[in-house]
């Protein structure tokens, strides 16, 4: 069976909306994406998206990632997935050898697969990332629904060239927004730099000669 076929076409449409929008920016820390919901057939295989942006380059040696899961709104969370150094399944009894980590953080994408989809992995699947030099650990959520029949097929035209024209346009202005953090970003350290040099120079040229008081 098609991935594809698991959702209908005006749901998948809002849902990558709902997700474009989610990812514009709104300050200077890192930010994570992820739909917000994917509704998976039972049985079949889905892909859990999550990527990030960050004006850093991904050093593996500092670079960390958590993947938890979370049954239920106040149930804690458990980790079976991590990045340290290397990815990490800790194979958990619920997933068993059914998570494969199909995502390269040196591309901003930490996705994972999961197989064989079951009624009992419904939940909220949790994505933290850490890029050092950014100081916020980034976060996003994703609530899987696992669908136990396939959805009627609608006539979705309308909605796709809807959601296509705007995906388009809201990812220039995603594109045009990072540029802009990043050049800013580096900016101001460039103005902390020459601040710093600054004060020390200062500092130099109040103490003076210690020849030139003798004289």
């Amino acid at each position: 069976m098609s991935p594809d076929a698991r959702l209908p076409q005006p749901t998948v449409c809002l849902t990558g909306l709902g997700f474009l929008l989610a990812l514009v920016p709104t300050g200077l820390g890192m930010e994570v994406m992820a739909p917000p919901i994917i509704n998976a057939l039972n049985g079949t295989s889905v892909k859990l998206s999550c990527t990030f942006n960050s004006c850093y380059k991904v050093e593996n040696k500092q670079f960390s990632l958590n993947w938890t899961y979370q049954e239920c709104k106040n149930c804690s969370e458990e980790l079976f997935l991590q990045f340290r150094m290397k990815i990490m399944n800790k194979q958990l009894d619920r997933f068993g050898n059914r998570v494969e980590f199909t995502g390269n953080p040196t591309k901003y994408d930490v996705s994972f697969t999961l197989n064989n989809v079951q009624l009992e992995d419904e939940g909220t699947y949790n994505c933290y990332v850490l890029n050092p030099p950014d100081r916020q650990r980034g976060h996003a959520s994703i609530s899987l629904k696992v669908l136990t029949e396939e959805p009627p097929k609608r006539d979705s035209t309308v909605a796709v060239i809807v959601g296509a024209s705007v995906g388009g346009f809201l990812a220039v202005v995603i594109l045009v927004l990072m540029v802009v953090k990043c050049v800013r970003r580096k900016k101001q350290q460039r103005l902390n730099t020459d601040d710093q040099k600054t004060e020390e120079e200062g500092k130099t040229d109040g103490e003076g000669n210690p020849d030139e008081g003798t004289k």
